[in-house]
């Protein structure tokens, strides 16, 4: 069907100026009030979801209801029964997205990455309050004026219209992968510490001209959410302050609880860092997630090096007579107390072969399991230091090589087992 260019007798359709997979945007003429608007024309398939029709109209009426200076204004929404088509009709805004933006520079002036980032933050704080969030914050909904300089967020309410009906399919989620959230990846409930996650990885893409985490899929976008951490922006861009990239990454914290409990928040501590200067809720976060991080560390290497002490000396006890347990942590590579020696028969005879096989199969498990307790307790360890982020950036902390030691416990066995 041939897109109209009169909506109801009274939105004149001039210039299509943005496209998506739900809806056509067009700058237009309010011929009634005199006064131009966007329309934004819902896609020909989505009406014919009567489910998401209702829902779209409902979250259209709620988001109406949003006046913000850094809102885009929704004024009207309606069914134009000549073309068939459902359509919303909102504040035009002269001026450009940051996706245009970051399409044409890859990354924005620091001055610019933060007020475009603040006026974000005001807009996500009121809506907060008034109880919607957003669901899809990202460069393509984030609206420069060109007269003003004003950032204004676009886009509130279809999203969630979406995901409550069968829009998205099981297990999907709505939104351009890169600006989810780890639980809106996940497909659980979101809320405002969403909003600020995805504007986090707006900002931090405005600043360091890449995305926190580079990926393939949504799959492996959320191993990485769970998995990596990010990089610091001064590693792409040293010019910009610590104390900027240090709030931006609290916007980024993996746990919803150690971001920021208010986009107003969020707000202060961008305006602060580009002045070199770290806010207390920054700080109380960083903190807060430093602790966790490191209980955990802790708690889980003890507890993986005593369970697997445990085993090894339930193994070794069993299998290899001697005064007492053989300790993991003795000299040479594994300790020469931790090698098994052979065991002979109650006449000095090598044991018969069977016996001398499960034996080697018990110690070389026993052997495995320590080693595996070891590289963990080192890696949860270096994980601790890494989620520490006092005020001045601590010196880079050197992995410890794990294929080492696993190539030497390799050689081990075979040593052992000839």
């Amino acid at each position: 069907m041939a897109t109209p260019t009169l909506l109801s007798g009274r939105y004149r359709l001039e210039e299509r100026i943005g496209a998506g997979g739900m809806s056509t945007v067009f700058r237009a003429v309010d011929e009634v009030l005199e006064r131009p608007v966007a329309i934004k024309l819902l896609a020909e398939h989505l009406a014919q979801d009567q489910s998401f029709v209702a829902r779209f109209r409902h979250e259209a009426l709620a988001a109406a209801r949003l006046q913000h200076p850094n809102i885009v204004q929704v004024y009207d929404s309606g069914f134009d029964p000549d073309s068939g088509r459902h359509y919303i009709v909102m504040e035009y805004v002269d001026g450009f997205s940051c996706a245009e933006l970051l399409r044409d520079h890859r990354r924005l002036d620091i001055e610019q990455a933060v007020a475009i980032g603040r006026d974000a933050c005001l807009a996500l704080d009121y809506a907060h309050r008034a109880g919607i969030v957003h669901r899809d914050v990202k460069p393509a909904n984030l609206l420069v004026s060109r007269t003003t300089g004003v950032t204004k967020l676009t886009d509130f309410g279809i999203a969630k219209a979406a995901e409550q009906t069968r829009i998205t399919q099981v297990g999907s989620v709505l939104g351009t992968a890169a600006y989810l959230s780890p639980e809106q990846a996940r497909g659980e409930e979101v809320g405002p510490a969403s909003d600020i996650y995805s504007l986090g990885v707006c900002v931090y893409q405005f600043l360091a001209g890449r995305l926190p985490y580079e990926y393939g899929s949504l799959t492996e976008l959320a191993l990485k959410q769970q998995q990596d951490e990010i990089r610091p922006i001064t590693d792409f861009r040293p010019e910009v302050p610590e104390a900027l990239d240090r709030a931006v990454r609290v916007a980024l914290a993996r746990d919803p609880r150690h971001r920021y409990a208010r986009a107003l928040d969020f707000a202060q501590a961008l305006e602060a860092g580009l002045t070199g200067r770290t806010t207390a809720a920054t700080a109380a976060l960083e903190n807060q997630a430093t602790r966790v991080l490191s209980a955990g560390a802790v708690a889980g290497a003890a507890s993986g090096a005593t369970a697997a002490n445990a085993d090894a000396t339930r193994v070794l006890a069993h299998t290899a007579p001697g005064p007492g347990p053989v300790s993991a942590h003795g000299g040479g590579p594994l300790g020469e107390a931790a090698r098994p020696t052979r065991s002979t028969g109650a006449a000095g005879a090598p044991a018969r072969p069977a016996r001398r096989g499960a034996r080697r199969l018990a110690r070389a498990v026993a052997v495995v399991t320590v080693l595996a307790a070891l590289a963990a307790a080192g890696v949860a360890g270096l994980a601790a230091l890494r989620s520490a982020q006092p005020v001045e950036r601590p010196a880079p902390v050197r992995a410890p090589d794990v294929q080492t030691q696993i190539d030497e416990l390799r050689q081990f066995l075979r040593d052992w087992t000839r």
